[in-house]
């Protein structure tokens, strides 16, 4: 098939810690380009980094899809928690590295320093290097749909474009990042209605949903320290950091994240009544389950539109914005029947940095 087409210490661990505003700014976009400048293809590495150490598994003895895939990532990023909730659903065996909130030892070998990052084994030994979730997702379910392709070569259909905004600015993004490339296999029962449907809700969980997460989850000092205390249970931040480090995630990321929470609350637009935006957000997207009929966004079962929208608000269940969401809003019967799927379909969990875990078939991996 051819091929197509420093942050400061403070914004590091703020960004990892918090999971969000690393993200957040780079998915942040100004207004519409005008020039493109060039367009990248995904980096290939030629080996699995040695210095890498995966934190856990999961291995799903039903997969039968033969991918290697590696997901570096902060647990409860909300980018990060999407193409978990999507690896999981799919049934997918994956490996994971929980990525060093202010050191980041393990993507230093990286020259791309955000996450969530995958490394996919092609057919010739090399990984594939993605780093948008939402490319992530679709180029692997552009794979499961047709996997007469290698994964590597499928990679080339997303690439990356550099180009200026009308002020000038230079900006990147992935190409192509909600379009699966069916080509002459499209699904049966597949219809372009369905497919633009999906893809416009997946763009708006990335493009207004999200935004809404750190200005409700901060909103108040005390609250922005439960957040982080959340994150650090959610994350194991107390196992796989020294204490140092995880009280410095927990105290200065908290504070920082309270005072940033206000700053993406002028960007996006939002009055002080951030719950009331979280709110209309979530009833929207109920009201459009309503008007479909059906359980999921998908009819019978969850598309990629209701992983991404479980995906992102799944980064924040055990804050009390997700509280007050689930009090106050029609939007637990969906999520919970999301979730249910979501962890009945995902592997056997190994905790390997831990317990010393290492599935005999795959320590190959990390050599």
């Amino acid at each position: 098939m051819a091929n197509f087409a420093k942050t400061t210490l403070l914004g590091t661990t703020v960004g990892a810690t918090g999971g969000t505003i690393y993200s957040l700014i780079n998915y942040w976009k100004g207004k519409e380009s005008h020039k493109e400048h060039e367009r990248t293809l995904p980096i290939r590495v030629a080996q699995f980094p040695a210095e890498v150490k995966i934190t856990k598994r999961y291995i799903n003895p039903n997969d039968k899809t033969g991918l290697d895939i590696t997901l570096f990532q902060f647990q409860t990023c909300p980018f990060c928690c999407k193409v978990r909730a999507f690896l999981d659903y799919m049934g997918i065996s994956y490996s994971v590295v929980e990525v060093d909130a202010v050191l980041r030892q393990d993507i230093k070998w990286s020259s791309q320093k955000k996450v969530p990052m995958v490394l996919i084994k092609q057919g010739d030994g090399m990984y594939v290097q993605m780093t948008d979730s939402s490319a992530i997702i679709s180029l692997i379910s552009t794979y499961l749909n047709d996997r007469r392709t290698d994964i590597g070569e499928l990679a080339d259909f997303y690439p990356t474009i550099s180009f200026f905004d009308i002020a000038d600015k230079n900006k990147l993004d992935i190409m192509n990042k909600y379009f699966l490339m069916f080509q002459e296999r499209t699904p049966k029962g597949h219809t372009k209605e369905m497919e633009q449907m999906e893809r416009k809700w997946r763009t708006w969980a990335d493009q207004h949903l999200v935004h809404l997460i750190s200005p409700n989850c901060y909103q108040s000092l005390d609250e922005a320290f439960e957040t982080f205390q959340w994150f650090s249970e959610a994350g194991e931040w107390d196992i796989h950091f020294p204490k140092w480090e995880r009280d410095l995630m927990v105290y200065v990321g908290a504070i920082a994240m309270w005072m940033i929470s206000k700053i993406l609350k002028r960007r996006h637009n939002l009055s002080d009544d951030v719950r009331g935006h979280m709110y209309d957000a979530l009833n929207i997207w109920t009201s459009e389950l309503d008007k479909c009929k059906t359980k999921f966004l998908g009819g019978k079962k969850p598309n990629l539109g209701d992983l991404a929208v479980y995906g992102i608000l799944s980064s924040m269940e055990g804050c009390q914005t997700f509280k007050d969401c689930i009090e106050k809003t029609k939007i637990s019967g969906w999520y919970y029947e999301v979730k249910q799927l979501v962890q009945q379909n995902r592997g056997n969990l190994l905790r390997e940095r831990i317990e010393g875990q290492v599935p005999p078939l795959l320590t190959n991996v990390s050599n």
